[in-house]
């Protein structure tokens, strides 16, 4: 079983050079610890992560980045009333992905 430090979880489909991976994952893990309120999987293939709507700009670069590498990942902004829901959604098959970035945000949920 891979873990969300274990760089195989990562898949072949990501074009994001090794050397600037764990850059990449460390701007996500300061997102979840800064912005992420909450997080939901609403299916095997698609998680929703409740953030503050200040963030919503360096959210937006990040995951623009992200799908940039990873062009199997679907971000789908949702702006609220003092809300702000990100969805995230992935094929069937890149669902350890999904499940390895839930992991990751619930890590920084607690934190």
């Amino acid at each position: 079983m891979t873990t969300t430090d274990d760089p195989a979880w990562v898949p072949e489909a990501c074009t994001l050079p090794t050397a600037e991976r764990p850059l990449r994952s460390a701007e996500f893990d300061d997102l979840f610890a800064t912005a992420l309120r909450g997080q939901q999987r609403r299916s095997a293939t698609t998680l929703s992560w409740d953030l503050d709507p200040a963030a919503e700009a360096t959210t937006r670069d990040l995951t623009g980045r992200e799908s940039s590498c990873c062009s199997f990942l679907v971000f789908t902004f949702h702006p609220g009333d003092g809300t702000l829901r990100l969805d995230v959604a992935v094929p069937a098959t890149q669902v350890e992905v999904l499940d390895a970035l839930a992991a990751r945000a619930a890590a920084g949920i607690r934190s």
